[in-house]
């Protein structure tokens, strides 16, 4: 039998090589490729027969999962409407974010209400994780706490107990004494997450898998991890601001795309019910380059307040700077405001930011995003209760975005009057709220701040 022979792979993309080199092909990082031991195939042959599955009809109706709330409402949001049993959560997020601290008082909550959890560190020791939950006032919650990074004593343990939840902070930390490779390595968190999927599949086990982050955002490692798991939530947040922000991803249980709102405190992470309120709470009397912006977080309608500067720039590349929103969509907006209306943003500095550390990712921002900037060019301040929402084509022309009638609920809820938003779309009454529709940019510019 030929010798099955060591392959290089990269630890960033998980591109394998023939050959040890500094630089991987595939996605450009520098010393990122380690020699691993590949994974031995299987029997082969006439006689290496499997069992035959069950199948079922397409039409077979089965009731749906039962799920276990924890009692913090954001986070069984982003769930989905609880926690359901079996199922596989990979949550990652930058380096003190807060990660430990939500997963604890999470697990802390369920066990309250009744079910079995343990608390798997393999970056801390129990006494650590001890006196944090002891600092957070969990310290009565009936959590059982181990230290391990041997995978194989982890499984053992869990197939011994039969928790309905467990915790493992982090994957990287893991290893499974049967790959020939370092922990953290593409091939043990590979390895290590389908192991534990499996026994989550298998025995009825929640698992929670806690993982670290690259520089760009991302959760280290190969993506099939993802691909592995049920759901994928992101810990977002900026470390200047109080505001924490939990993303679901991807959700085999429920919507994705869904957020909850945390702020951290003393006492650890307290939900916040009405982040609309909080973000714009420190809102004072209407200033040029400030706009309301009523966007949709997954199905919860959000407003947060667009902030934009434009000043002189000294130099002969202006800077364009923005937080919480893509820098390309900006340069299309820019350049859409000089070729349709003849509005130029040469020679100027244009300073974006939205309030609060939150990130919009959503088109229905481009319309907020320019009146904001005509805003601070103008030094022209909107309205106080005018809220602004609409997608800005190349053309000019402004495209009605989707959930118009919950954005403006929204807005009624917390005292706005007037919406700003594009012509032909489906808004309904908007609950008294005034409606001021324009059909193309020129248009907006022209009613808004009396140029175009």
């Amino acid at each position: 039998m030929a010798k099955i022979s060591a392959q290089f792979v990269c630890a960033e993309c998980g591109a394998a090589h023939r050959k040890w080199s500094g630089r991987c092909d595939a996605c450009g990082a520098w010393n990122s490729i380690h020699e691993e031991a590949p994974v031995a195939s299987g029997p082969k042959g006439p006689l290496a027969k499997g069992r035959a599955i069950t199948l079922s009809a397409l039409d077979t109706e089965e009731p749906p999962p039962p799920r276990s709330l924890s009692g913090i409402a954001e986070f069984d949001r982003v769930l989905g409407g609880g926690l359901v049993p079996a199922s596989a959560i990979l949550v990652g997020g930058d380096p003190g974010i807060g990660k430990s601290t939500l997963l604890l008082q999470s697990v802390a909550a369920f066990a309250r209400r009744g079910l079995k959890t343990l608390y798997i560190s393999g970056e801390e020791a129990a006494a650590q994780v001890r006196m944090r939950a002891q600092r957070l006032g969990l310290g009565d919650a009936p959590v059982r706490l181990g230290a391990e990074t041997n995978l194989r004593d982890i499984l053992t343990t869990l197939d011994a107990e039969r928790p309905d939840l467990v915790v493992i902070d982090s994957i990287q930390t893991m290893w499974l004494d049967s790959v020939d490779s370092a922990p953290g390595s593409v091939t043990q968190l590979r390895a290590a997450s389908h192991e534990l999927v499996t026994l989550a599949k298998r025995r009825g086990i929640s698992v929670i898998l806690v993982g670290h982050v690259t520089k760009d955002g991302q959760i280290a490692g190969p993506r099939v991890i993802e691909h592995m798991v049920d759901c994928v939530l992101y810990f977002e947040g900026e470390r200047g601001h109080q505001f924490r922000i939990l993303r679901a991803v991807k959700n085999r249980f429920g919507p994705a795309d869904e957020i909850g709102v945390f702020e951290m405190t003393g006492a650890g992470l307290a939900e916040v019910p009405n982040p609309s309120a909080l973000f714009l709470s420190e809102r004072g009397q209407p200033a040029a380059g400030s706009v309301v912006f009523a966007g949709i977080e997954g199905t919860r309608p959000m407003l947060t307040e667009i902030q934009a500067l434009v000043a002189p720039s000294p130099l002969s590349n202006p800077r364009r700077t923005v937080v919480g929103l893509d820098g390309g969509r900006l340069s299309t907006i820019l350049a859409v405001l000089e070729a349709r209306c003849g509005i130029p943003f040469a020679g100027l500095d244009v300073f974006l930011n939205v309030a609060g550390g939150m990130r919009v990712s959503e088109p229905a921002a481009d319309l907020a995003v320019a009146a904001a900037l005509l805003s601070a060019r103008e030094d022209v301040a909107l309205p106080a209760d005018c809220v602004v929402f609409g997608e800005i084509s190349l053309s000019g022309a402004l495209r009605p975005v989707a959930q118009s009638e919950n954005r403006l609920k929204e807005a009624a809820k917390l005292g706005f009057t007037t919406a700003m938003l594009p012509k032909g779309g489906k808004p309904g009454p908007g609950a008294g709220v005034s409606l001021r529709e324009m059909a193309d940019l020129t248009g907006f510019v022209g009613e808004v701040f009396g140029a175009g």
